[in-house]
């Protein structure tokens, strides 16, 4: 009898011992999941502005972690599933995996270094400091001191809703620490529309990713015609016909699999983008003693007004990205600091790049400002222009693909179609045939609005102020309302209102503008 007692009581021990050990290998792997433990890209440290959506297959990978403790047993599995149901794509997530622990172990071992505060500067400075800053002097034109300080004024915004966004990946545990619950801009649209409708914030933000990365890819292609067509106004060539040999020096990116091919061209158009601002402002500073400061006006030109409006904010859109950049830093705690020094530089630049433009031309600037440099000076400048424009197109165009084979293709069981990757990983025919209809799609678009600056301006009046001034305001408001201060709040309102007048009033002026276009058959 004694020994049947003791034989229980040991059994029950060794249990008690079993569960706690359980739960305590859960709650540590819920924790390094919370904490954003993962593994910066070489692509995100060179510098590349992709969207939120290309963390997915990262964030399957902490899916992996977290449900793996179901295959411990205990208690401790099912807690940490239910506690990190938010890692999960759109709430819900894949099947439990197979892999061993040893297999994840070894790959949090093998993890690559994450960047540091310089480095996530530099991912920014990219994304906000890029080839469309061309347009800016033309805002100029139709704003006047107006738009000098609208580009100073969407720093400013484009900044805090960067900053409020990374707040809404966060929240408050037991402790009162912050920990990471969410790794995506599209995870904060989906706990911001649950319980009722959990995926519906996130299809929102896909959409609008899709919109602005595709006509930054239609940019790219409206642009490089636009200024070979000007380099060489000579040759029996069109606009649209340069168009065309553009799109197919780019039908390569239909076989692109992975972004460290792309990241390979980082480098090149950095340079290339540097010696186009150097040639431009030297040419503009030989030229001081003509400069026309009395036609820098204090009214506006409220038809055209609202069109450079857009422009501006396209300019500084980086808000897709900033979740990914973050949650791969060594301090996130330096984020904000980041933020700071990044936009008050692109701020800066781009104001005393848009008005010593806009001084040099006045009356006569055009939308893409080297158009009006002396032949001789405008061709090399527009070459590089080109050849940063095409280098530049793989970008959004992969980025872009992402989005849509995630969501339509290999999102889990909720896939529309059926996948497009065969088993070895290799593209189906079918689906690299979407690929190409995709690049001529760029084209179509290019070739028949072939407007840079109405473009741009519709852009960022669609999706710019939706992505980088309403949602994020919105979403802050919702997801932290009980923890906000009365300016905060009153922050988050005011951009929220102001960024969708802004949006309605750009968007409709610069369709107004395209149809007018079309109508008189304007050209650039």
């Amino acid at each position: 009898m004694a020994t049947l007692i003791r034989s229980k009581l040991s059994n029950k021990l060794s249990n008690a011992a079993t569960t706690v050990s359980n739960k305590s290998q859960a709650k540590v792997s819920g924790m390094f999941a919370r904490m954003g433990f993962q593994a910066a890209t070489d692509e995100e440290g060179l510098g590349f502005a992709a969207c939120d959506d290309l963390d997915y297959d990262h964030r399957q990978g902490m899916q992996m972690d977290i449900l793996t403790t179901d295959e411990m047993g205990g208690e401790g599995s099912g807690e940490a599933l239910d506690g990190d149901s938010h890692y999960q794509r759109d709430g819900t997530g894949p099947p439990n995996s197979a892999s061993k622990d040893g297999d994840l172990v070894n790959e949090l071992t093998e993890a690559k270094p994450k960047i540091t505060a310089w480095e996530a500067g530099w991912n920014v400075t990219n994304a906000i400091q890029g080839m469309f800053v061309l347009g800016l002097p033309y805002a100029i034109l139709h704003g006047g001191y107006l738009g000098l300080f609208l580009i100073i004024f969407a720093a400013v915004v484009c900044c805090y809703t960067g900053k409020i966004l990374i707040a809404c990946l966060y929240e408050e545990d037991e402790d009162g620490q912050l920990v990471r619950v969410r790794d995506s801009y599209v995870d904060i649209a989906n706990a911001c529309c649950a319980p009722r409708f959990p995926s519906l914030g996130g299809h929102v933000v896909n959409v609008a990713q899709i919109i602005e990365l595709v006509m930054t890819c239609i940019l790219y292609v409206v642009v490089s015609g636009n200024l070979m067509y000007n380099s060489f106004p000579n040759m029996p060539i069109s606009q649209k016909s340069w168009a065309i040999i553009a799109t197919i020096a780019l039908l390569p990116c239909a076989f692109l699999r992975s972004l460290k091919a792309v990241s390979k061209f980082s480098l090149l158009c950095t340079i290339a983008h540097f010696v186009i601002n150097v040639l431009v402002i030297a040419y503009c500073l030989s030229r001081a003693r003509d400069w026309a400061w009395d036609k820098v006006k204090f009214y506006i030109d409220v038809k055209k007004f609202p069109i450079s409006i857009g422009i501006i904010v396209f300019s500084y859109t980086s808000q897709i990205f900033l979740p990914s950049l973050e949650g791969n830093m060594q301090k996130p705690s330096e984020f904000h600091c980041m933020m700071n020094w990044t936009h008050i530089a692109a701020c800066i630049l781009k104001g005393l790049f848009a008005l010593v433009a806009y001084l040099t031309w006045a009356d006569a600037t055009k939308e893409v400002i080297t158009d009006n440099l002396p032949p001789t000076i405008r061709a090399v400048v527009n070459i590089f222009l080109v050849a940063k424009a095409l280098l530049s197109y793989p970008l959004p165009f992969f980025a872009a693909v992402e989005v849509l084979e995630k969501s339509f293709f290999q999102d889990g069981g909720r896939a529309i179609f059926p996948d497009c990757y065969r088993g070895d990983g290799r593209i189906k025919p079918w689906g690299l045939s979407l690929r190409c209809i995709l690049v001529v799609f760029t084209l179509l678009m290019a070739v028949f609005v072939p407007h840079f600056a109405l473009l741009m301006g519709l852009t960022g009046s669609l999706t710019g102020a939706g992505l980088c001034f309403l949602l994020p305001s919105l979403f802050h408001l919702r997801l932290l309302w009980r923890k906000l201060l009365w300016h905060q709040v009153f922050f988050d309102v005011a951009i929220f209102v102001i960024g969708g007048i802004c949006s309605i009033s750009g968007f409709i002026h610069s369709m107004e503008g395209l149809v007018e276009a079309f109508r008189y058959n304007i050209q650039e």
